[in-house]
């Protein structure tokens, strides 16, 4: 029997192949002809390029093109999400004015890469250097120098969202905790680097990208040179990794393209440089909250009140501020409040302009509402867990829509914390370090969707996905979904999906994928937590369709009625009597080639369904961590982490599991080491540290499942889950080990530098201690 695949911890597809260096990844891309393109980046943040001398470069050995803004003059991308007030809904790829260090100015191309890199230090650059602006409370000072003079400020959107009166119940509430938070700039890091291989012949340009979302990448690309959409193919096959940063097409990507179509039919490759990742992959979180929380007498939240200023940097990139839209929307979390009131300003700064990120401001909202929270019980005395579910929803007031319009649709919350707190175990030690263990909770938006509301939000998307199923002659199927592999399993849960539905083994089902002249139409692509809750659900809907017609086909052959016939992998039966079948090859074969089939039944056997959510799913979480920091240098370890996590339906239980470790990995860096630092010229500090083996402990995950109403399949998603809640709950955890601190525990990361710096403020003089 081929039933039982949707549950079962299936051994990933892809893994062979990734392990054994089969990847199918762009730097493994080899063409006949390529030649190669550097990208020459601005060395400062702010100012004007006057003057691009480039005799010496076409004098080099090898050189073959060079593009500067000059030979590009019209060339743009658009911003696919549109906030109010927005001045801008495009960029210039090339562009003589220069708003962050990084941004390219021209490209050179060469028939190496090694003489590409050397004749672009032959660019003789005029420049015209202006001040620079870091941070955006420097950016919203009078007199701070302004990116884009004609709008008159450095505010490009300004928007409110929530209850107008919630000013008015925090000022009359009985209790109220008023912080500001600060989140440090984050860098998506990847194993593959961004990378194109692009073509042009034939009146037809082919990319070969490390892309989220290869119709998006043609959608844009078409769109920026004049050509029509069939005549740009956009593959993207591996993709060693995402996390939000390669949802878009790029400036430097598409002077690559621009390239191959100046180059005369030889291919054009470039790759990323390690270097260059700091100046030009978007970069995502840095923002600053300045939040209110209100309590009553006993305890009840009455209102939340946030003021969000988030960091654009240079300009308005692909998605804009609605990453900071979006902690407006999760600011609420698993809680009742009264009243709840966002503003949210998005600002530029001389840095590199911001994008997405894993989370996609939740790991924001949360750090804000999980420490106001953690907070207030200290400074009421009271239990920070009994606090938490004093204000829970709870799972009759599902759905429910809180006072920023999110529905959130089925679940569990106060199960989730609750299990999360038999499950801590806090370390005991005497070793001079201080312990503690925080908690925090969360609800992740997911299956990003409908078509209209993305509209009425901004977003130049459609929120659908589209699955092809089909079974050919020798009963093997094969399934093409607009969806894309970077490393989340999908390859393997649509696999799961379509054996289970058809009722085939899971051997003879293919699944196609990152190819736009191949698979279905997908505007947004694998982002948003949404390749399984949508292209999943799209996939169980056509399995539905295609298996009700192989049972009709197979019902007029046998003289039987469809509901007494099982499909069971390579036949299909009459229940309660094996005599009477038919082979699958057989029904297919006949199906295809239209023989003896019902009255008014097309041949064939193949499915195209489109399904659009009638809402967001709503994953949920709570996270515990334990940690011991060290008074004397601030050093904070994650001794302990803890997960409870419900993602409704789990179709692969492990590869749930995998996202959700992934994720928390990731969250951790976010709370203790990463963060990219500029100096007050714009340039930023290249020393990343993203966490290692040794800064991650062993992290215990325990899933519960509560399936959606909204998705066939009951399916939500879970690829941000786990980086969501590290931030609060590690923030949470130094507050618990270092009272003292508690209330000035508000910025992420909290580095050694950082946690010392708290410590030496609070500690007593150097006298008083006898030192």
């Amino acid at each position: 029997m081929a039933e039982g695949y949707v549950g079962a911890r299936t051994p990933r597809r892809e893994d062979a192949r990734l392990l054994t260096g089969k990847g199918r990844y762009v730097g493994n891309v080899r063409l006949p002809g390529t030649v190669h393109a550097h990208v020459v980046r601005s060395p400062i943040a702010h100012g004007r390029l006057l003057g691009c001398d480039v005799k010496a470069v076409w004098a080099a050995d090898g050189v073959l093109d060079v593009i500067t803004p000059a030979d590009a003059p019209d060339l743009r991308l658009p911003c696919v999400n549109v906030l109010p007030g927005q001045p801008f809904t495009s960029y210039p790829v090339l562009d003589d004015a220069i708003r962050y260090a990084g941004q390219p100015l021209a490209v050179v191309v060469a028939r190496t890469p090694e003489a590409a890199r050397d004749a672009a230090d032959l660019f003789d650059l005029e420049l015209e250097e202006l001040p620079a602006v870091i941070g955006v409370e420097r950016a919203l000072e009078d007199g701070a120098p302004l990116l884009y003079p004609e709008v008159g400020g450095n505010v490009l959107t300004d928007f409110t969202m929530g209850d107008h009166d919630c000013a008015a119940a925090v000022e009359g509430a009985e209790h109220v905790v008023e912080m500001t938070f600060r989140m440090g700039r984050l860098s998506p890091y990847p194993l593959e680097p961004r990378g194109v291989v692009a073509s042009y012949a034939d009146d037809e340009l082919t990319v070969h990208i490390s892309s989220q979302a290869p119709h998006h990448v043609r959608e844009h690309l078409a769109d920026a040179f004049g050509l029509a959409h069939d005549r740009v193919r956009v593959v993207s096959h591996d993709t060693g990794g995402g996390f939000g940063a390669k949802e878009h097409v790029y400036p430097d990507e598409a002077l690559v393209c621009l390239a191959a179509i100046r180059a005369h039919g030889h291919p054009v490759s470039w790759t990323e440089s390690p270097g260059d990742r700091l100046f030009a992959t978007l970069p995502a979180r840095e923002a600053v909250h300045r939040a209110r929380l209100a309590l009553d007498g006993d305890g009840r939240f009455v209102a939340m009140d946030v003021d969000v200023l988030g960091d654009l940097g240079g300009h308005l990139s692909n998605v804009g501020a609605s990453t900071f839209a979006v902690t407006a929307t999760l600011l609420p979390g698993p809680y009742r409040f009264d009243r709840v009131a966002v503003r949210v300003r998005g600002v530029v700064t001389t840095t590199t302009p911001a994008g997405s990120y894993r989370g996609f401001g939740q790991p924001e909202a949360t750090l804000t509402r999980e420490r106001l929270i953690d907070e207030a019980a200290r400074r009421l005395g009271l239990d920070r867990v009994e606090l938490r579910l004093r204000n829970m929803l709870r799972p009759e007031e599902l759905p429910y829509t809180t006072r920023v319009f999110q529905t959130y649709d089925s679940g569990d919350y106060p199960r989730a914390l609750r299990t999360l707190c038999e499950l801590v175990r806090p370390v005991g030690a005497t070793d001079g370090r201080r312990r503690g263990v925080g908690y925090s909770c969360h609800v992740e938006s997911t299956g990003m969707g409908p078509s209209m509301d993305l509209k009425a939000m901004g977003m130049e998307a459609g929120g659908y996905e589209t699955a092809v199923l089909r079974m050919e002659q020798d009963a093997s199927v094969v399934v093409s979904s607009g969806v894309v592999s970077i490393g989340q399993g999908i390859e393997t849960t649509l696999a799961q999906l379509a054996a289970e539905h058809m009722g085939v083994p899971i051997e003879r089902v293919r699944v196609v994928l990152g190819d736009t002249a191949a698979t279905p139409y997908s505007s947004v692509g694998s982002v948003a937590s949404r390749s399984l809750a949508l292209g999943g659900a799209a996939l169980t809907r056509a399995a539905a369709r295609l298996r009700d017609k192989l049972l009709a086909i197979a019902a007029h052959r046998l003289e039987a009625d469809p509901a007494d016939l099982v499909l069971d992998g390579d036949a299909v039966r009459v229940k309660g009597d094996p005599r009477a079948s038919v082979a699958l090859r057989e029904l297919a074969t006949s199906a295809w080639r239209g023989w003896d089939l019902p009255d008014g039944l097309a041949p064939g056997l193949e499915e195209r369904v489109s399904y659009d959510p009638s809402a967001y799913t709503f994953a949920y979480g709570a996270h515990a961590a334990a940690v011991a920091v060290d008074p004397e240098t601030g050093a904070v370890e994650v001794e302990g982490y803890w997960v409870v996590n419900d993602s409704g339906v789990l179709v692969n239980p492990t590869v749930v599991e995998g996202q959700i470790l992934g994720g928390v990995a990731q969250g951790i860096g976010m709370a203790l080491t990463e963060e990219i630092v500029y100096t007050d010229d714009g340039q930023p500090i290249i020393d990343y540290l993203p966490p290692t083996a040794r800064e991650v402990p062993d992290i215990e995950v325990v899933m519960t499942e509560t399936p959606s109403g909204v998705t066939p399949g009951g399916m939500k998603g879970v690829g941000e889950s786990g980086t969501i809640g590290p931030p609060a709950a590690i923030a949470n955890a130094v507050a618990d080990a270092l009272p003292e601190i508690a209330e000035r525990v508000t910025s992420v990361p909290l580095t050694p530098a950082v946690v010392w710096s708290l410590l030496e403020v609070s500690a007593p003089p150097a006298w008083e201690r006898g030192a």
